[in-house]
């Protein structure tokens, strides 16, 4: 069997007899590559290169599911990693970074798609809903329908999904998503619309994913009444679940989003609490879902409370990551890409965290805030401090901080492709343009 090396070091002469009789004794045969020494095991054919009994550490292949071993030798040498030769995984696939000493695990980036791993459950979504929207009322049935034509982002579903696999991976059940996770995938992307209906009659918006909105079509009240309607059947695909806890769970997020609205229609005076309300609106009205979906899950997946908090965490940060993107992309996308007008959320008089940002290199602002941007001339001047000032890179900043949150959360699952795959989600949500 041979093998290549990903990462090269030195001082192999640390190589001891002592790690040599402890790796006889675990039943590994020894060997010799033209760079490094090495040890197979017999049944599992891992490799291992170490200096001490305690220091080699394992990573899932993403192709063969076997173990990638890396490990650091001393204070002076760098890591290795080391693969099966058959496996395709080039370099920069493989290992973008590698670590020196003083890391637990190098800085690993696997190329993985998350819509892939996933991609037979995404494919039949809008399918799914639509027959859980089935009703012998064809105007309801049209306009309950109308969102659900697989050209949204899907993100909610996407993630409970492959929350759902690193689960049950972890707990050693299935590699593969069980029915019921799935339900729930199914109901956060129901409850996610519902409340996109509802936010468009809130906010007299005339378009949606760059159509026209279902309010500005069929009018506010017939949009009220469908969202109510999709959010009854999500009721109905949560009780199938069995669940009391998964139920209880889900349906805290109802609650979440109607008080996350609420704060949303408010200010506070005190411009030392903006910010703190400003993050716990965005948490209920979009973290709470995906948090909540991700716990769900991973009850569904026999995890552990400590466990299930993990995935909770994930979600929870990863959400409000999402949402400061959201926020700044009103400020630095155009409308063509985002399918619905920029600077909306400053003419609708919302205050996001761009604009709480600026206001502290820009005091003007905060009398803006607290009327709402409803004199003349307020949002193009908020627009324009916004832009002179590190609002938008400060949000950025903050972005990323919940991203390695999220990212930290998934550590102590075991390593999986779809575990990757939900660590690169949060890193390439940092660079989406709409």
């Amino acid at each position: 069997m041979s093998f290549k090396v990903l990462k090269e070091t030195r001082h192999f002469n640390k190589w001891t007899q002592n790690v040599i009789e402890q790796l006889r004794a675990c039943e590994f045969l020894l060997g010799n590559s033209e760079d490094y020494r090495y040890a197979v095991h017999k049944r599992s054919q891992n490799v291992v290169i170490c200096s001490s009994s305690s220091c080699h550490s394992h990573r899932l292949c993403p192709t063969h599911r076997t173990s990638l071993i890396y490990t650091t030798l001393n204070a002076n040498t760098t890591s290795i990693l080391a693969l099966p030769s058959t496996c395709q995984y080039s370099n920069v696939q493989a290992v973008r970074a590698f670590s020196t000493v003083g890391k637990d695990e190098p800085d690993v980036y696997v190329d993985i798609d998350p819509y892939k791993l996933v991609e037979a459950d995404m494919a039949s979504l809008a399918n799914d809903i639509k027959k859980q929207l089935n009703t012998q009322e064809t105007l309801l049935k049209t306009m309950s329908h109308y969102y659900f034509d697989g050209k949204g982002k899907t993100f909610r579903p996407l993630v409970a999904l492959l929350m759902s696999k690193a689960c049950n991976i972890s707990t050693n059940i299935s590699d593969r998503v069980m029915s019921k996770q799935k339900t729930v995938a199914i109901v956060a992307e129901m409850i996610h619309t519902a409340s996109l209906v509802h936010d468009d009659v809130i906010d007299a918006s005339d378009t949606r994913r760059g159509q026209c909105s279902l309010n500005k079509m069929y009018g506010q009240r017939k949009s009220i009444l469908v969202g109510d309607y999709i959010l009854s059947q999500a009721s109905i695909a949560l009780a199938s679940t069995g669940n009391p806890q998964v139920i209880t769970i889900l349906s805290s997020v109802l609650e979440d989003l109607v008080s996350g609205e609420f704060m949303q229609l408010g200010s506070k005076e005190d411009e030392n609490e903006r910010f703190s309300h400003y993050l716990k609106k965005t948490y209920k009205k979009t973290a709470s879902l995906i948090a909540n979906t991700c716990k769900a899950v991973a009850i569904l997946g026999q995890c552990d409370d400590y466990m299930s908090e993990k995935a909770y965490q994930y979600g929870r940060n990863l959400g409000i990551a999402f949402q400061l993107v959201d926020d700044l992309l009103d400020f630095v996308s155009s409308e063509l890409v985002m399918g619905k007008p920029t600077a909306a959320d400053l003419k609708l008089g919302l205050a996001t965290a761009p604009v709480l940002f600026a206001a502290q290199e820009f005091p003007e602002l905060h009398p803006m805030i607290m009327r709402r941007f409803t004199v003349d001339g307020d949002v193009e001047t908020a627009r324009h401090l916004v832009a002179k000032s590190e609002g938008v890179q400060q949000t950025k900043l903050l972005a990323s901080q919940h991203s390695q949150e999220a990212i930290k959360s998934l550590q102590e699952f075991r390593a999986s492709d779809a575990r990757l795959a939900l660590e690169r989600l949060a890193r390439i949500l940092l660079e989406r343009k709409s």
